[in-house]
This record gives C-alpha cells, sequence and structure tokens, in this order.
C-alpha cells in the first residue's frame, strides 16, 4: 500500500466547540410552544422580559398549556438550563422577570 493513502480516513471534527449542538439551546430557539422574541433572556430589563415572553404565549397558536403557563414554563427552563453559568446578578434579573410575568398575568398573590 503506498504511504500516501491511509486504512483508516480522518474522522471531521467540528472546527470549534460553537458548533456543538445542544438540545437545551435548540429548545430554545425552536421550542414548539413559543416563538421567542430574539435574545429575549439578554434583555436587563425585568419587565421588559416579562412582557416579551407574554407577548409570544399570547400570540402562539401552538402551546398546549395557558399562555401564562407556557412563558413562565419556557422562564423557569432557561433558568434550570442555564444552571451554574448564571452569575448571581443574571439569575436576580431572571428571578424578578418571573415576578413581573405574574404581575402581567395578574397572578400575584
Amino acid at each position: 500500500m503506498p504511504a500516501s493513502k491511509s486504512r483508516h480516513p480522518a474522522k471531521k471534527r467540528p472546527a470549534h466547540r460553537a458548533e456543538k449542538k445542544y438540545w437545551s439551546a435548540d429548545v430554545t430557539r425552536n421550542s414548539d410552544a413559543l416563538d421567542l422574541e430574539s435574545d429575549v433572556f439578554k434583555k436587563r430589563n425585568p419587565s421588559d422580559i416579562a412582557m416579551s415572553l407574554k407577548r409570544s404565549a399570547e400570540h402562539s397558536r401552538r402551546r398546549k398549556a395557558s399562555p401564562f403557563q407556557s412563558a413562565m414554563s419556557m422562564l423557569t427552563f432557561y433558568i434550570n438550563r442555564a444552571g451554574k453559568n448564571l452569575s448571581a446578578s443574571r439569575r436576580r434579573t431572571l428571578d424578578r422577570a418571573k415576578d413581573e410575568l405574574r404581575k402581567a398575568f395578574g397572578k400575584d398573590g
């Protein structure tokens, strides 16, 4: 066998780690329940996050639960999947967004 040919072709690897697909990122981008505004979870204002989720949930025709449940589920899902990678300040902002979402739907207790 000539030296230039190998029995085992080189395995192709992703160019860098960013190309690796995570199911949770796919859910956030392509949820069957909600069409989310781009970068909604990167907003700094909890009220803006809540209002965006509320709009998405109310306009969705594919959700299975109430708009409130769908919006809250998506926010909780994002927080849970981010886990330890969320800074304390980001976590506080997202937790405040939950409170704002409850207010927006008239669910404050």
